[in-house]
């Protein structure tokens, strides 16, 4: 049976805590969402300040991102180039830049997703959170 890395709370709390501090740093009042490889919710933040619907909208851009095991600006680029048959892909309601997928040797343990910002400032934010891991390139 082949086994592959997964998050740990440890790690969720670790993420989570350098994507408030870096969004803090920059008075930028975001909701964080952190999923597994699933798609499923490990963690939702909404910091003071922020609109309440980005406590939908990050969640959203985070099961995205781990169900397509890429970003998801990815697909809001596909969608702005003209290829809008993709607004029915199933169960991906977040095709917004700010969903960013954790990689692990290969695996996709989950993801990050950020909103209440600019669309590369979620990014950054979830970036941020990521790196906390210590993974390495």
């Amino acid at each position: 049976m082949k086994q592959k890395p997964y998050l740990t709370l440890e790690d969720v709390k670790r993420m989570a805590a350098a994507a408030e501090a870096h969004a803090l740093t920059n008075q930028w009042p975001v909701s964080i969402a952190i999923v597994d490889d699933g798609g499923h919710l490990l963690w939702l933040q909404r910091l003071d300040g922020v609109a309440a619907i980005s406590a939908e909208i990050a969640p959203a851009k985070a099961r995205t991102a781990a169900l397509g095991r890429r970003e998801s600006k990815i697909y809001e680029d596909m969608i702005n180039q003209g290829r809008t048959s993709f607004l029915s892909a199933p169960q991906l309601q977040g095709m917004l830049e700010g969903g960013v997928p954790v990689i692990v040797d290969g695996h996709c343990v989950g993801a990050v997703g950020v909103s209440g910002v600019k669309s590369g400032e979620d990014a950054q934010i979830a970036r941020a959170a990521i790196a906390a891991l210590e993974l390495g390139a």
